[in-house]
């Protein structure tokens, strides 16, 4: 600090107890624990100082004058022997900061710290509450515990000491009082001024100073005499004020955030300021820290250890959807491990720290900590930070996640509104604010809807008729006590977009009311009831509110505030609102319907543009009370206005896939919520947003661009009111990263030794900063034993080649080299140092090593490796060389050899390339002596092919001209396409002219020839290796010579030749398609070498939409022989098609000409559009069917047969059937004799019995032999006839016949078996039959032939197979072949297994069944069913009896059998006859009688009746009848 610190005269008084005093703090030091952390030796603190000491309440201050006359603080010497004290010092012995000690002390100790505490104080000095509160924040803890015994005679003379200097205090204070008696009040001062600091871009700063002043200074901070408002921008800037020391936080320095900033202090007395200046640092200096390089911790005494912290697998920027879950994660190791002891994780969005929600999930493992946001939305997006925190400090990283918007809807709506948030919420309305979305859709947006939702409930309410257009709006209508929800809405002429996501919960209620909630409850009921005199103020009308003022003003609602009244009683008030407009003095009261509570009300229906004055009346039970003073005409509309355009922003290249953006802000701008910035990739015309939530910085990084593209930027600036018109377009700028200096050179090598100069080489940098290398510095040192000397430069011009001859050197002395890289950016850090190499001449005679390796071209299965020659060659030259290769995974004994014949070019292909694998190369030369050492080793090279890799394309163009084309998307600044042949400089321009565009390099052949066969390479310098090859063999060379020819001398192609087809009419047309011309084609049409044009004859056109060629001739005569011709000119190009029409084929494409004619005259009148033809239905009918055309009613339509008419009253005109324009002729219909009868009988009615021959027949065959002949159908009417025959004989019915039979065949169904009493059946069903069917039967494909046992037949429509008494050699495959016409069709059936065992069983079943009822004992007859007899006669009846073996015989009576005796005489004879007899029947005989027969095989009975009459009786009956 330059100046001298001011301190008071009466501060003077404190030097004459200074020395005591320190005497005094060093004993209290002996016996307190303490711990003192010292400030970083990075810190700048001013050389001004001061000392303050305290014990207990006490302080002592002492200053002196320096030779200038300024007063400055004087501390008082170290003692001999240093102990720990509360000063931090440098090296001069400069105060450069304070420490405050973390006391540890045993009870007794606490117990008077406490006490001392309870002493009166003197007021402490401003300074030192502000360097106190200043450095107790910064202050780290480090324990050094150190413990001395007291005597008590010690201590009460220390306690006596300390009463005597406060009492010296009070008196002092006292003094300066009477001597200063307006001491109080002075302007404000600058105790400690904010000192300047300089920071890496992404740190915080923090800005402190200590202001002395009373009445107490208010501070405001500017940055560049811009006042900075800190709570507009909390997540930039954060002030503190505590005890007089202020603060100023800048959160997230960027380079921008460079500036002088100010502290002003102003009170009554006046105002004072500092200056600070801050400088941001975009790069760093040095080689910069590595992920486990350590950090600056400091030492943890509670763990005893310093926790270094790193990050690694960091999480990049991340590009999300809305709706879609993103997780961030990082592992975080933390060394060394401590038992129990887990660091702090933290994560911010944009410098706000996050808490888990449901929409923000943390987790920490142990080692990794993630972040997961869910059901992503526009607000989420930011600059995400992990910040670990440990005992001995804190690491953080950081990058951005962008949230792209969610797919729309409809096209062209807007996209969904953001960070919805509510204010001023009360009981009457809540004001809810919003931002509008970057995209506005396809056209402008025309205002927004707001809706609400009842927290607890499903239902959105939309809150406002009309859209509004300022994106803040006073929600009105809520339910007092209730919580709600909201949400927005963004309304275009496409329609309404998403709505956006919720707010947070937000309680209709004052917030009087929320507080004394959040109080909780009253005291508890103590069981006391106190009486008092009724309250004076209960019934007075109360007083009228003040300060009326307009908060919100604009063209949709006014919003006005107040306070309460002082006269207003116990109870509560309300308010009524009443509007004047402007020029009369008629008050409207505004709420008539319900007073309001809130000292806030918002207004709607307002005339825009109209002015108004308001004023406000309060009310209770008493009545309304006097309006409040008018608020003032109020105009309504919009008072804010639209953000101006921001500045054009200038872009700077930042990595492969981002730019940084800046720009100047809008100015005059007011409530500013951020700025959108837009891209648009040159030439298409189309922006899309780079943010989606709007940043109020004025720089920002772009990211998620496309390599090597070219863009341009513009920004907008977004209020509540809306969009600023768009920042001017920024220049164009291609996309790739910034240049950097290249990494250190690789692998420095001994490459020759002689007496005084050694040849060194040394492997590329393998990152060469985005730019070409351009040379090399080489640096040496000497060596001598274990001592190393001083570096010292070798060349003061970079050398090009990775190769250089060290001269001037010592012979045999050790040196060592190192490197150094230099790029257009700078030069690099030095390679490691080389072996200690000895000058010495080398007396080897093989080559030395080739040097110079590098690849080019590296695909998934190849790459090229190239080197240069030796430094030596040995002792004689060199003539071939040895590549070696290994997969970097393995040792030393994966070496193998790539070929085996010496190779004698300095370049190989390697082929072969496992894709994916890693891969080390080296390669050895070889002279007459042998093989040389191997190089040093290259890799590893990754056999994988870069994502947009493009290759050499081979093109020649419209004029013939050849050339190879190659293209690269990711060209740097500085970079250049170089062409090599054979791997070697084209330094030859007269074979090859090179021509260079933007990203695209084409190599023309000048004159191609033999001299230009080998392989073209192509390089693209400063990239990562982009390169390209294309080998020229003599058979591509011609080729292209032969495609050459053909675009100097073009022919037009024709997608079809010259063809000729017929029209109706018998008109011809000669047509043909051109596949490629111009609209100033031109044709001429010739015949026999004679130009012909349009007329009667020919007629032309040319369709140039599809290049069809046609020329129409309305017929051919004798003459039109021979050849047509098209001629086709567009532009140098040319082409001819020819179609000859001579002789035979002339001859037949005019007569097909005349019958065309003949055809189309035909069909002018009725005609057969499908002639006459035959098919058979599924049914197996047989139909003959034509269809017919152009018919009137007057047409006459004809059949016939053999010439002979089929009349109506014909058997076979029932046969024709006529549907529209179709008519058949069912040869197989059999209903027609009937169908005649029928009509016959109608129409005769005759009562005779029909004849014979009028019986209708049976059904008659589909066809038959009878049915063939020539039909024939006749149309004609006064247009013209026509007639059609088809013939049913000979082909023609052996053709219907085929057809009959392939039906017939494919209606069979598969083979089913069935089983008898004499065997097994297998048959198919088939629609119909007829005997001319051939149907054939295989067993196991031989044909079976007919026999009593097997037999084939048909009965009706079933075709099948008898087995009688089959056996197991009849099991097998059964085929049934049916003639179809051609091939036949086969049913096939396996009677083996399960199918032969179930028939087989059937069959024995039915067998044993046949046999039973043939054997089963039967009456087979003789017997009557009744019997009439007269009594007294003698019956005798015999019955035949039947049965295997012979059956026995009984005979029963009404049920009871009957015994042979004199009555009844029973016998059986033969064993075949049974009879019975019965003598001199009597009425008593009469009865039901039955003969059984039995045997093993059944029972059967035959059964009758038997009835005896008297005569006497029957007359007697007879005579009483009559």
């Amino acid at each position: 600090m330059s100046g001298a610190l001011q301190v008071s005269q009466k501060q003077k008084l404190q030097v004459q107890h200074h020395q005591h005093q320190h005497q005094e703090h060093q004993q209290q030091q002996q016996y307190h624990y303490e711990s003192s952390c010292y400030l970083s030796s990075k810190s700048s603190v001013s050389t001004q100082a001061f000392a303050t000491y305290k014990t207990s309440s006490h302080r002592l201050k002492t200053s002196v004058k320096t030779e200038k006359g300024q007063e400055v603080v004087k501390l008082s010497p170290l003692p001999k022997r240093a102990k720990r004290t509360y000063l931090a010092m440098d090296t001069d012995k400069e105060v450069i900061g304070y420490v405050v000690p973390v006391f540890r002390a045993n009870h007794d100790t606490v117990r008077g710290l406490l006490e001392a505490q309870d002493e009166e104080t003197i007021e402490e000095g401003i300074h030192y509450v502000a360097m106190r509160n200043l450095f107790v924040r910064e202050a780290k803890e480090a324990m050094q515990v150190k413990v001395e015994k007291k005597t008590r005679s010690k201590h009460v003379r220390e306690s006596a000491e300390r009463l005597e200097m406060g009492r010296v205090m009070e008196e002092w204070s006292e003094f300066r009082k009477k001597m200063n008696p307006d001491s109080l009040t002075h302007p404000p001062e600058f105790i400690v001024k904010p000192r300047g600091q300089t920071v890496w871009e992404g740190r915080s700063v923090k800005l402190h100073c200590t202001v002395a002043g009373w009445p107490k200074p208010r501070i405001t901070w500017y940055k560049n005499n811009v006042l900075i408002d800190a709570k507009a921008h909390p997540e930039k800037y954060t002030t503190e004020s505590n005890y007089n020391m202020h603060s100023l936080e800048i959160k997230n320095c960027d380079f921008f955030d460079t500036a002088q900033y100010y502290a002003s202090a102003l009170n009554v007395k006046g105002e004072s300021s500092s200056v600070a200046t801050i400088v941001v640092k975009r790069f760093q200096e040095g080689e910069e820290a590595g992920p486990l390089d350590p950090k600056p911790h400091g030492f943890s005494p509670e763990h005893g250890v310093t926790f270094e912290t790193t990050i690694i697998d960091k999480f990049e920027v991340a590009f999300g959807r809305e709706g879609e879950t993103l997780s961030l994660g990082c592992t975080v190791i933390v060394y060394p491990t401590v038992k129990k002891y887990q660091p702090e994780i933290q994560w911010y969005r944009d410098s706000v720290a996050l808490k888990p929600s449901k929409w923000v999930h943390t987790h920490w493992s142990g080692n990794r900590a993630t972040l997961t946001l869910i059901h992503l939305n526009k607000e989420d997006e930011g600059m995400y930070t992990l910040r670990v925190n440990t005992k001995s400090g804190f690491d953080a990283y950081s990058a951005y996640v962008f949230v792209k918007d969610a797919d729309v809807e409809v096209e062209g709506v807007p996209v969904a509104p953001l960070d919805v948030r509510c204010h001023d919420a009360n009981k009457d309305y809540v004001v809810v604010t919003w931002k509008q979305p970057a995209v506005e859709g396809s056209s402008s947006i025309l205002g927004y809807y707001i809706d609400r939702c009842e927290v607890g409930t499903h239902h959105w309410a939309q809150c406002n008729d009309t859209p509004v257009k300022y994106a803040r709006f006073p929600v009105t209508g809520l339910v007092e006590g209730r919580s709600y929800v909201f949400r927005v809405r963004a309304l275009n002429k496409a329609g309404v977009s998403r709505p956006s996501r919720v707010s947070e919960a937000v309680v209709a209620m004052d917030p009087a009311d929320r507080a004394r909630l959040r109080a909780g409850p009253s005291a508890p009921f103590t069981g006391m009831i106190k009486f008092t005199e009724e309250d004076p103020t209960v019934g007075v009308v109360p007083g009228e509110p003040t300060d009326v003022v307009v908060t919100e003003a604009t063209k949709s609602y006014v919003v006005l505030a107040w306070k309460p009244p002082v006269q207003r009683g116990h109870e509560g008030v309300m308010y009524f609102i009443e509007k004047c407009m402007s020029g009369t003095e008629t008050w409207q009261r505004v709420n008539t319907g319900m007073p309001v509570k809130s000292p806030r009300f918002a207004l709607f229906d307002l005339a825009e543009g109209k002015s108004y004055n308001f004023r406000v009346r309060c009310c209770n039970s008493a009545g309304v009370g006097e309006p409040s003073e008018p608020t003032g005409e109020t105009v309504v509309g919009d008072k804010l206005d639209l953000p101006s355009a921001p500045g054009s922003p200038v872009v700077t290249r930042n990595s492969s896939t981002s730019v940084v953006v800046s720009w100047a802000a809008s100015k005059d701008v007011k409530h500013l919520a951020g700025y959108y910035i837009e891209c648009s990739e040159v030439g298409t015309n189309v922006w899309v947003p780079c943010n989606n939530k709007p940043v109020k910085t004025t720089r920002f990084v772009c990211h998620g661009l496309s390599r090597g593209a070219n863009y341009v930027f513009k920004v907008k600036a977004v209020n509540a009111a809306g969009y600023s018109q768009d920042s001017a377009n920024s220049d164009a700028v291609v996309v790739q990263p910034a240049i950097a200096i290249p990494s250190k050179p690789t692998g420095v090598t001994l490459l020759e030794a002689v007496k005084d100069y050694m040849v060194l080489g040394w492997n590329e940098p393998g990152d060469n900063g985005g730019a070409d290398v351009r040379g090399y510095f080489v640096d040496y040192r000497t060596v001598k034993g274990s001592v190393f000397g001083k570096w010292h430069e070798m060349n003061h011009q970079a050398v090009t080649s990775c190769t250089y001859k060290a001269e001037n050197l010592k012979e045999n002395v050790l040196y060592q080299f190192q490197v150094r890289a230099m790029n257009m950016a700078g030069v690099s850090t030095a390679s490691l140092p080389s072996s200690s190499l000895e000058c010495k001449e080398w007396t080897i005679t093989v080559p030395g090593a080739p040097v110079g390796l590098h690849v080019l071209e590296v695909r998934d299965t190849s790459v090229v490796v190239l080197w240069e020659p030796p430094v030596f060659d040995g002792r004689s030259p060199v003539n071939g060389y040895y590549l070696d290769l290994k997969e970097a995974s393995t040792g030393d004994e994966g070496w193998k050899g790539v070929h085996e014949k010496v190779n004698t070019k300095k370049y190989i292909k390697v082929t072969s390339l496992k894709p994916g694998t890693s891969y080390v190369f080296r390669v050895r030369a070889q002279n007459l002596a042998g093989v040389g050492k191997p190089s040093a080793n290259l890799g590893p090279i990754l056999a994988q092919t870069r994502p947009g890799t493009k290759e050499i394309i081979v093109d020649v163009d419209d004029n013939g001209v050849i050339s190879m084309i190659f293209e690269c998307s990711e060209m740097n600044e500085g970079s250049e396409f170089v062409w090599s042949k054979n791997y070697q400089a084209i330094t030859d321009s007269s074979r090859l002219t090179f021509v260079n565009e933007k990203g695209r390099s084409r190599a023309i052949f000048n004159s191609p020839s033999l001299e230009d066969l080998g392989t073209f390479s192509c390089v693209v310098t400063n990239t990562d290796g982009i390169s390209s090859s294309y080998t020229l063999t003599e058979e591509g060379l011609k080729r292209l010579l032969d495609l050459s020819h053909e675009h100097k001398f073009p022919v037009i192609p024709f997608k079809n030749d010259m063809a000729m087809e017929l029209l109706e009419k018998g008109c011809v047309r000669f047509w043909c398609q051109v596949e490629k011309f111009t609209p100033a084609l031109q044709v001429e049409y010739v015949f026999n070498d004679a130009i012909i044009t349009q007329g009667k004859k020919y007629t032309m056109n040319f369709d140039k939409s599809n290049g069809i060629i046609e020329m129409f001739m309305d017929s051919l005569e004798v003459t039109d022989e021979g050849t047509f011709t098209f001629n086709l000119v567009d532009g140098k190009a040319k082409g001819t098609t020819s179609l000859v029409l001579i002789g035979d084929e002339f001859r037949e494409l005019q007569k097909k000409s005349e019958f065309e004619r003949a055809e189309w005259v035909r069909k002018q009148g009725p005609h057969f559009v499908e002639y006459l033809d035959f098919a058979v239905t599924q049914e197996c009918d047989v139909l003959l069917k034509c269809k017919i055309g152009n018919i009137k009613k007057e047409t006459e339509i004809t059949w016939s047969k053999d010439s002979i008419e089929i009349a109506e009253d014909d058997e076979d005109a029932a046969k024709i059937e006529r549907t529209d324009g179709d008519l058949t002729f069912n040869i197989g219909k059999w209903v027609s004799k009937q169908e005649k009868a029928k009509k016959a009988e109608k129409a005769e009615k005759e009562r005779k019995k029909p004849s014979a021959e009028e019986v209708p027949a049976p059904p008659r065959p589909k066809i038959s032999k009878t049915d063939a002949g020539i039909y024939e159908v006749f149309l004609q009417d006064e247009r013209g006839k026509d007639k059609s025959i088809f013939n049913l004989t000979d082909a023609g019915y052996q053709a219907v016949m085929n057809e009959l039979f392939r039906v017939i065949a494919n209606s069979s169904t598969e083979i089913q078996v069935t089983s008898t009493e004499h065997g097994i059946i297998l048959y198919s069903d088939v629609k119909y039959y007829t005997d001319e069917l051939r149907v054939g039967w295989l067993f196991k494909d031989a044909k079976i032939a007919a026999s009593e046992r097997v037999k084939a037949g048909v009965t009706g429509e079933q075709l099948w197979l008898k087995i009688n008494e089959p056996t197991e050699k009849d099991k097998g495959k059964y085929t049934m072949d049916i003639f179809d016409g051609k091939d036949g069709v086969k049913r096939v059936f396996e009677l083996t297994g399960k199918a032969w065992e179930e028939a087989f069983e059937e069959f024995q079943r039915l067998k044993a069944a046949a046999i039973a009822e043939r054997n089963r004992a039967r009456v087979v007859g003789g017997l009557p069913d009744v019997v009439a007899i007269q009594e007294g006669k003698s019956l005798n009846l015999t019955g035949n009896v039947w049965g295997e073996p012979t059956p026995e015989v009984s005979w029963m009576k009404n049920d009871k059998e009957l015994v042979s005796d004199d009555r009844y005489k029973l016998k059986f004879e033969a064993g075949k006859f049974a009879s019975i007899t019965i003598a001199a029947v009597t009425t008593a005989d009469s009865g039901k009688y039955a003969l059984i027969v039995k045997n093993k095989y059944g029972t059967e009975a035959g059964v009758f009746t038997v009835s005896v009459y008297n005569p006497d009786d029957e007359e007697a009956k007879e005579e009483k009848k009559g």
